[in-house]
């Protein structure tokens, strides 16, 4: 027997009913006819030489042996001479009532027809494919076919036959109660809506779809690691094209709100076991005349399918009960969905679709979230909050004021343009010996994600930019930015945020400044650590030790743990006795798994980034980790930074600084003195202690004396302006509450 597996195999995996074996040998090169843009389809055997009956006879046998033929020829790439010996097979099964032989020869011309972009017969013979499914009452060989057939009418471009088959296909998910596989189907059909123009009732799918997931996101973690990856891809993939959509329309509070709830989706797949608070776990919410045209829809779809069903059955075959029902779905066709193209045509659903566009540009959806808001946006003064979203083709910009409704500015870039100008500037960033300060990166990403929204930012007077940055944009830091004169440092106060529903923008900072001090500083003693396939090797900190005495000179309530006593039992206990816990060690932060993400202890301990989630830090104001770094290679999607900053805030704690990468040779210790310094005298909140610190190295206004520095770096001939470069001032972010 032949079974075609779905393309997207992750997703409909539950529908197929497993398939370990079949699964492990996928790769059949039978998709060389099929549009790159489509995912193919994979022909898996078994069964071959049964007729399902196990009562062999001369025509079964000759039936077979024509059949084998065909599948050898489509294993030479002959397919068109395939067609013929298959053909005749087929003729014999349907005159000795074989229908799982038939059942195989319509899938396997389906096959052939479908890979010489023979569309038309393709669909012929999986129409009666599908009937014998039906017939049996099977589910699982349902989903075969109307995944096939969803991909070839897509392939044909009939987006109405292929948001039928995908709803049939819907019925199948509900069927066997799979609403992972539900959520994934919605998906598509609102991809396809999106295709054809119908961006309404493509946003009200993607939410049912997004909801859907929302409520199932735990199952999904019992798919087997290796599909759970994709799946999620695809997850985030309806997230941004929904954003998106959302901002074409000009609904930039929905999209505000989905972009929230992409945040902790991505976090939820890195940490898996993250969990939202108020807006963030709330389902995206419908507009009345969205929920009225999916119940059109739902409502014509089910009578439509019904009728279809009915007339599947010769009437002959077909009982009173059935007639008179199919009699009844007539007298009312002009409502029922014989297309997808009858429906949009509906003088109703046209009606509905109008209000919709008309009710969605007036924003008159979710004025409680913009007013949530904008009260926190206003308990900090001066301060917006900007969301850039990155997509393919451009970035979306989303500026929220705290007087004004929410602005949106579109920025023409593809994305690997934007990845790029991302390695260069922090390739401009992290190399500072022998090199002038090449500012064309910095300008450019200055002119992409700022330009566009400076006379918004003047206009609401604004001095503080909370960034919730998505993908590789958490790889740099804002403060770096630079518009051709100055420094984006030198204009504004910037704090980075996991989401706006998931900060807490109202605590007030502690007034009194306890410290717990810790550092690994001795350079004769080393740990070798493993993450993933690397070993890599970390040796103490020179100028860690120096880093926390003059913390302590700065600040009188400061408890010191140097090297061999700077270890997890040792420190984890007195955090919560502390204000701020200073961690002067190493710091990995990479993309992948939470366990590869680490802080490294003076006596080799480690702590991972899921380990944090068990400590309680209520008491504690802010940790800084000075010494940690991101990968500088390869980009990521910025997981792990997005990471670390809730696992902090998850403890408890109301913010963080980390480094974006680490500077061992003196520069962050004279960052971090001058940091504490402005922190301990009036500087009234964290952000403007880090600008002011920044601004004090960037400008080289620290002396020989206040930054501590006793012996300078050989290899920089005039230590003090060197701080100046980036390299030193701007790798440190403050993540969390800027207060």
């Amino acid at each position: 027997m032949i079974k075609i597996v779905a393309p997207v195999l992750p997703f409909f995996l539950p529908l197929l009913g497993g398939f370990p074996g079949a699964i492990a040998s996928l790769p059949v090169p039978l998709l060389d006819g099929f549009s790159s843009s489509v995912p193919g389809w994979v022909i898996v055997q078994g069964n071959e030489g049964q007729d399902g009956r196990g009562t062999p006879d001369a025509a079964h046998d000759a039936a077979h042996q024509l059949l084998e033929r065909g599948r050898r020829l489509i294993d030479a790439s002959q397919r068109q001479e395939a067609i013929a010996p298959i053909q005749a097979a087929l003729a014999l099964y349907q005159e000795n009532g074989d229908r799982q032989g038939e059942a195989d020869a319509l899938l396997l011309l389906g096959e052939i027809y479908t890979t010489l972009s023979d569309y038309e017969a393709a669909i012929a013979v999986l129409q009666p494919r599908l009937a014998i499914a039906r017939q049996a009452n099977d589910l699982a060989d349902q989903s075969y076919v109307l995944g096939f057939l969803t991909q070839v009418y897509r392939l044909m471009g009939d987006v109405s036959a292929a948001i039928d088959a995908y709803q049939s296909a819907i019925d199948v998910a509900q069927a066997r109660s799979l609403p992972e596989v539900e959520a994934f189907l919605r998906s598509d059909i609102a991809e396809l809506l999106a295709e054809d123009g119908q961006t309404e009732l493509a946003i009200a799918f993607y939410k049912t779809a997004i909801n859907l997931r929302e409520q199932v996101r735990q199952e999904l973690r019992s798919l087997p690691p290796g599909f759970q990856e994709p799946y999620l891809r695809s997850v985030a993939y309806a997230y941004r094209n929904l954003a998106d959509l959302l901002l074409q329309e000009d609904r930039v509070l929905e999209a505000q709100h989905v972009l929230d709830l992409l945040k902790v989706q991505e976090l939820d797949d890195y940490l898996h076991d993250v969990r939202g608070r108020d807006r963030t776990t709330d389902a995206l919410e419908f507009l009345e005349s969205e929920l009225r045209l999916l119940d059109l829809y739902a409502n014509a779809v089910a009578r439509g399918i019904e009728m279809a069903r009915l007339r599947e059955i010769p009437l002959g075959d077909r009982t009173s009960v059935q007639q008179q029902r199919l009699a009844e779905l007539v007298a009312i066709e002009q409502e029922v969905v014989v297309s997808f193209d009858d429906f949009l045509d509906r003088a109703d659903v046209v009606a509905a679709t109008q209000q919709l566009s008309r009710t969605a540009r007036r924003q008159s959806i979710d004025l409680e979230q913009l007013t949530a808001l904008q009260d926190n946006l206003q308990a900090l003064p001066n301060t917006v909050l900007l969301y850039p979203l990155v997509l393919d083709d451009r970035i979306e910009l989303v500026l929220v004021t705290p007087y004004s409704p929410p602005i949106r500015r579109t920025v023409d870039v593809q994305r690997q343009e934007l990845n790029q100008a991302i390695i260069n500037y922090r390739q401009m960033l992290t190399r500072p010996i022998g090199r002038r300060i090449d500012l064309k990166a910095a300008q450019q990403l200055y002119d992409w994600l700022i330009r566009p929204i400076e006379d918004d930012i003047e206009v609401a007077q604004g001095q503080t930019i909370l960034f919730a940055p998505d993908g590789v944009l958490r790889y740099i830091p804002m403060a770096a930015l630079h518009d051709g004169e100055q420094w984006l440092v030198e204009m504004f106060q910037s704090t980075t945020i996991t989401a706006a529903s998931l900060t807490d923008f109202d605590a007030p900072p502690r007034q009194d400044l306890r410290v717990l001090a810790a550092a690994f500083s001795d350079g004769d003693r080393s740990y070798d650590v493993q993450v993933g396939t690397r070993q890599l090797s970390f040796v103490g900190l020179p100028y860690a030790g120096l880093e926390v005495d003059l913390i302590a000179a700065e600040i009188p309530q400061t408890t010191q743990v140097m090297d061999l006593n700077f270890s997890r039992d040792t420190i984890v206990p007195q955090m919560d006795d502390h204000t701020v816990v200073h961690l002067a060690t190493h710091a990995e932060f990479v993309s992948g798994t939470p366990e590869d993400s680490f802080i490294l202890f003076g006596n080799g301990d480690r702590i991972t980034l899921r380990d944090m989630a068990t400590w309680t830090l209520r008491n504690v104001d802010l940790v800084v980790l000075s010494a940690c770094q991101t990968a500088l290679g390869e980009l990521g999607n910025g997981e792990e930074i997005l990471g670390f900053g809730y696992q902090v805030q998850r403890t408890g704690a109301r913010a963080a600084i980390a480094s974006l990468w680490s500077v061992n040779d003196g520069g962050t210790q004279a960052l971090m003195t001058a940091f504490y310094d402005r922190l301990k005298n009036d500087t009234p909140t964290k952000a403007e202690a880090l600008q002011k610190a920044q601004l004090a190295l960037l400008r080289g206004e620290l002396s020989q004396s206040n930054s501590g520095v006793e012996q300078l770096p050989q290899q920089l001939p005039q230590p003090l302006d060197a701080y100046t470069h980036p390299y030193y001032w701007a790798p440190f972010i403050l993540i969390g509450n800027s207060r």
